[in-house]
This record gives C-alpha cells, structure tokens and sequence, in this order.
C-alpha cells in the first residue's frame, strides 16, 4: 500500500479509538471533576500511558521492525519467529518482575508523585490500589507492540492500530454503570475502571496473538535468555523506544512536576487527551507506515526513494498537523466547555486546562515531525543519537519546566501553564536535533517542492485560522442561539471548510496528487482478512 493508505487505513481505525477515548473522558469528568479522585486515576493512568505511548503507538516497534524484517529477509519466516519469541519471552520477564516492584514500592512511592495530598491519606490510598490495579497494563503492551511489530512487517496495520479501542471500551463500562440503575460510590467506581486498564490490556495481547497466529507466524513464550538476537535487539529496540517516547517522557516529567498542586494533574491530563489527538491520528500512522518503506529504501540503495518518500511523511504530516494546532491555538476555550463543561466539571474547570492547552497548541506540529523524522534513524539501525537527543529534549523540559511551574506560581499565576511552555519547547529541541543531523548528512534535504507546498498549507490554515478566531469571539451569542455544543460542532465544521477550499484555492494540494497519494505502490503487500 503507498505511504497516504497506510497511513489512512491507521488514522481511521485509531479515529474510531480516540473518539470513544473522547467519550471516556467525558465521564470521567462528570464524574470525579478536576478534583482528588480525578487526580488519582491520572496518577494511576500516568506509568501505564507512558508505557502505552512508547511501545503499542509505535516507538518500540519503530525500533524493532527493522531487526525482525532484517532477520525474515535474510534467514527466513522461521529464524524471525524465533528471534521474536525469544525477544518476547525476555522482555516479559522483565517489565513483569518492573511492574511487581513498581506494585510494592507503590505506597512509598505516591506521596512523591502526589505530594499534594500527603495531608489527605484516603486519597493516597486509594490512588495507591488504583495505580496497582492498573499496573499489570505495562506487561501487557510489552507483549502488544512485539506483536505489533511482526504484523507491521507483513504490511498488515489494521489490527495493530484498532486494539486500542478495547482499553476505552473497557473502562467505560464501570464509568456509566450509574446511567444503568447501578448506585456505586465514586471510589469504587475509580476502582473499578483502574482494573479495567489492566483488563483492557489482556485482551489486547490476545487479540494481537490471535492476529500474528493468523498470519501464519507462530511465537512461543518460553523461560527467558539473553541470547545473541535477544542481545541485539534490546541493544537498538530500548534506545529507540526512548527516542521515540522523548514527549511521552517529557509528559511524565511535567506529571510529575504537577503533584505538589492540587488538580494541576488532572488539568494535564484534560489537555494532554486533545492535543495527544494529531499525535495519535497522524504521527504515530506515519511513523509506522514509514519504517517498512525507508527500510527497503536504505538496504537497496535508493536515496531518491528515500529522500522521497520522507518528503511525503513531511508533506502528509504537517497538512493535518498544522490545522488541528491552529484551532487548538485559536478556540482552546470553545473546544473544552463545549465538550467537558458539565457535572462536577465546571466552567472555570475549562478556562484553566484551555490556557494550558494553548501552550501545548504550538508543540503538536513538533510532537508530530518527530514521529517522522525518527524512522529515518530506526531503519538505519542508529537509535543511539535519537536517544541521546531524546535524553537532552528530557533534560531541557526538567529544567525549564521547573522554573517556570515555580516561578509562576511565587508569581501568584498558574505553574501548569509554565509546564505545558517547556514540555513544546523540548519537542522543537529534539526536532531540530533530528533535522539537522539528517541534512547535515544528506541523509533528507528538504526538496523546493515541500518548502512551497509547506508554504501554502501555511496560508491555507491563516485563512481557517481567521474563522475560528471570529467564532470564538462570539461563542457567546452561538452558545445562546445555538446551544454550546452545536456551536462548537459548526465551528469546526466552517474552519474546516474553509482550509479545504483554501488549500484548493492556495493549490497546497491537487485532486489527482491525492488520487496519486492513495493508489496502490505496484509490488505493496496485498491485503488480508488483518486489514
């Protein structure tokens, strides 16, 4: 499949995830609000999503595609099988024997992480049983993103990228018990939905299994050792899953940052779930589409292809990228109150997460150039710069995070706003690390072509841009005549119609390039009943 079908196929299926993540997250807030049990679920949620986001959305099996399509290439269907059964069976072993110590260090831990509260033991306790219910969810995803990785290979996306669904599936039904007559306290209902993380994350691994067995690869868990391929794989695949993950760990730091102020986490956790959207829908579906691509491109020496085809995942990337951060810049208030605001979530709830997400709005097209600058690297087998770039974006975000969370608030101002500046500034460091590094050794050089085209999608989204900003002037009067929910929906619905037609009119992009975009590559790998 070319690069644009891949990457819709993924977008479309995670679309579907992140849209019932939506509904999820409304319940959440009608439930517990931005308050004590709010920030415990966060907190429990924190390890597990860092977890989620650097192996099942795509930095570990960015890292471990290559090794495991090197071996199929080179030994054959059942030497790969065997190098991923035994990689699978290590690394099992040891993110389990991590989430067990995690789960009894956990109530010395908490007071750390929530400091907060440390006034306040009933909150600690519970967000303590929470984060160990949830906890096993990390094994879980070690297994998912292995498999991943293996129906990656083969061509097949469609399954990798829809399993996600299950995790909100799950943990929506204890949150909507009481619309079904069940009269269950908040805390058991934060218990409950806690475990069904953990729940969410057994089937995903089955289904994964059920999808790799299908496809005729068959893996065998077994005592684990450190064998030559086991060595060689976590030598590339763990560097690579933490240059891939620098803003999920550049999200744990600013966590972790927030602990010590009341519902500041909960406001980072409300922000993070619509400006992780792009993230999710674009980057992490061209990333993946990416590595098999600039893999064959790098092992037969077809720099033009690959120069290319990089091209494209810039080109692709950033025509969705740039509106979605333009209208979370522009109507971050629209956005939040019209779809939160409501139950124990107040107004004010959302006036705060949408100064928050303003900062976060201008790091999104950051977030995203990194997902596709990085498999560069990956098919290269070089995740040691990446990493090391990753480890100095992480160093720059602590450092500047925390200035300026704690010099804001001596300011009397709010400190999760300073946290949110230094987590998108970081982003535009690594970036900028990984450019260069790819032009300075002619690795990518971005063609006229892309800088024009880049151009006038800029122009296309100054256009939308101006709509929204009109709209948001005037939610007020929409809100009354329409209803705030309706408004939001034809605000979006008219900046979107415009960037259409203006980049159209700006010709950033033309009905045949599109045709072009989408049409099957000759030789791609057919389709299955996976996809």
């Amino acid at each position: 499949m070319s690069l644009a079908r891949n990457t819709l196929v993924q977008s479309t299926l995670i679309l579907g995830s992140r849209l019932l993540g939506f509904v999820r997250d409304l319940f959440l807030a009608a439930r517990f609000g931005q308050g004590p049990l709010m920030d415990a679920f966060t907190t429990a949620l924190m390890l597990p999503n860092l977890f989620r986001r650097l192996f099942a959305e795509g930095a570990f099996a960015q890292a471990f595609v290559p090794l495991y399509g090197e071996a199929r290439e080179r030994d054959g269907e059942a030497a790969a099988a065997r190098m991923a059964s035994e990689t699978a069976a290590f690394l099992m072993a040891f993110v389990a024997a991590f989430c067990l110590l995690l789960q009894i260090l956990m109530p010395w831990l908490m007071p750390l992480l929530l400091s907060a509260y440390r006034d306040d033991p009933e909150t600690l306790r519970l967000a303590v049983i929470a984060t160990q219910l949830a906890m096993p969810y990390l094994a879980c995803m070690s297994l998912a993103s292995l498999l991943s990785g293996v129906l990656n290979t083969a061509g097949r996306f469609a399954l990798s990228a829809g399993v996600p669904v299950l995790l909100n599936l799950c943990t929506l039904i204890p949150l909507a018990a009481p619309m079904f007559g069940l009269d269950w306290r908040p805390e058991t209902i934060l218990l409950l939905t806690s475990a069904a993380v953990t729940v969410s994350g057994v089937l995903q691994a089955g289904l994964l299994w059920w999808g790799v067995r299908r496809l005729g690869v068959r893996l065998r868990l077994h005592l684990p050792r450190l064998t030559p391929a086991v060595r060689k794989t976590l030598k590339i695949a763990i560097p690579g899953a933490l240059a891939g993950g620098a803003m999920q760990l550049n999200s744990v730091v600013s966590q972790i940052l927030s602990g010590s102020d009341e519902g500041a986490r909960s406001v980072l956790y409300n922000a993070d779930r619509l400006y992780q959207l792009p993230l999710g829908l674009i980057g992490v579906a061209i990333g993946l589409a990416l590595v098999p691509r600039l893999t064959r491109a790098f092992v037969t020496g077809d720099e033009a292809g690959g120069q290319r085809t990089l091209d494209d995942g810039v080109a692709l990337a950033m025509a969705f990228t740039l509106p979605a951060a333009a209208a979370l810049f522009v109507i971050p208030f629209v956005l939040i109150d019209a779809t939160t605001t409501r139950g124990a979530f107040t107004s004010g709830d959302a006036a705060r997460t949408a100064e928050v997400l303003r900062q976060f709005a201008w790091g999104v097209p950051a977030f995203v150039l990194a997902k596709v600058l990085t498999p560069p690297f990956f098919a290269r087998q070089d995740t040691r710069r990446p990493m090391r770039y990753a480890v100095i974006s992480v160093v720059a975000n602590i450092a500047l995070g925390a200035a300026l969370f704690f010099g804001l608030k001596a300011l009397g101002a709010d400190g999760v706003i300073g946290l949110a500046i230094a987590t998108s500034a970081a982003a535009w460091l690594n970036v900028g690390l990984l450019a260069a590094t790819l032009v300075r050794e002619a690795v990518w050089r971005p063609s006229p072509a892309l800088v024009a085209r880049l151009a006038r999608v800029g122009l296309a989204v100054a256009a939308m841009g101006a709509v929204l900003f009109a709209a948001s002037v005037n939610y007020a009067a929409l809100s009354a005549l329409l209803t705030k929910e309706v408004a939001v929906v034809a605000t979006v619905a008219a900046g979107g119609l415009v960037y259409a037609l203006a980049v159209v009119l700006f010709r950033a992009a033309t009905l045949s390039e599109l045709k072009s975009a989408l049409r099957r590559e000759p030789g791609g790998p057919p389709t299955s009943g996976l996809d």
